[in-house]
């Protein structure tokens, strides 16, 4: 019980930083960084957090692969 309030804090950012890891993963598959993917998503204006991005990445990689090169291009 004493470490219920940290730890809904910490289980935040544990799945953010997993969502980034399986973002970062798929991405250089494709042989582009996170950081020129996220700064392309920004540029484009395409607001996909990562948390679908990561479901894409998973899920669905054609839609990611998709959604790469229209952040990246």
């Amino acid at each position: 019980m004493q470490y219920a309030y940290r730890d809904r804090k910490n289980r935040k950012r544990d799945f953010r930083r997993l969502w980034i890891t399986r973002i970062n993963a798929e991405v250089r598959n494709l042989g582009y960084t996170y950081s020129k993917f996220i700064a392309g998503l920004n540029n484009k204006g395409i607001e996909l957090d990562r948390k679908m991005l990561s479901e894409l990445a998973i899920q669905d990689k054609a839609t990611f692969e998709k959604v790469v090169k229209t952040a990246i291009d």
